[in-house]
């Protein structure tokens, strides 16, 4: 890997190509992400570099979370994170890393945590079917048997039940870039990214590109 950078998630919206065909996209406030510390091979056993995104104040920050900032001499950040590029000995403490890093046609990978919905039933979580409406049946949104009779008389591993949806870390791979804003910091990617309005995502270049 040679090309990540933090966003943010700004919302989704529509494009227009020079031939006129709609394209819709989501809006990633990449960036800018600074440098906080170089990992190399022969201090620390593996090559990465941790980069820091989002300011922060001081006082949410714990004594040892900012003097690792202030080893570094970087302003406070709200996310710290750590990329193991291939070419991690180019990058230098206090380096930012941009929304240029990447280009229109890029085929990237996003990770965001995606949106919690809650306790929700089995129709809901995982597209079971109801049972008949008539008064009377008993059986309406019920997720049905749970498990057999007497052999072997327990649960299966693995049944779909009622439980908790969302909020559960997902990655959207292959995505393609669709245009970038240097001056802004702007990344428009084609399709939908997992998360609310506000999310951090992980932007990488993708695995299988």
């Amino acid at each position: 890997m040679k090309k990540a950078i933090l966003a943010t998630k700004i919302g989704m919206t529509q494009i227009f190509d020079d031939n006129g065909v709609l394209t819709p996209v989501t809006v990633l406030q990449a960036g800018p992400c600074v440098v906080t510390a170089v990992k190399t091979e022969e201090k620390d056993g593996y090559n990465a570099v941790q980069v820091g995104f989002g300011d922060i104040r001081e006082k949410l920050l714990n004594k040892p979370q900012r003097g690792a900032f202030d080893k570094a001499e970087v302003d406070y950040k709200r996310f710290v994170r750590e990329f193991r590029f291939e070419n991690a000995g180019e990058y230098n403490v206090k380096d930012e890393i941009k929304a240029d890093i990447f280009a229109a046609g890029d085929r990237i990978d996003a990770t965001a945590v995606s949106k919690g919905k809650g306790f929700q039933g089995a129709i809901k979580r995982h597209g079971q079917s109801r049972g008949p409406m008539s008064h009377g049946s008993k059986f309406h949104r019920h997720a049905g048997a749970n498990a057999m009779a007497a052999d072997p008389g327990r649960v299966p591993k693995g049944k779909k039940m009622p439980g908790q949806m969302g909020n559960k870390q997902i990655t959207v791979q292959n995505l393609e870039v669709v245009r970038v804003d240097a001056d802004k910091n702007l990344i428009l990617v084609k399709g939908a990214i997992p998360g609310p309005k506000k999310a951090m995502v992980t932007v990488k270049e993708s695995c299988k590109a």
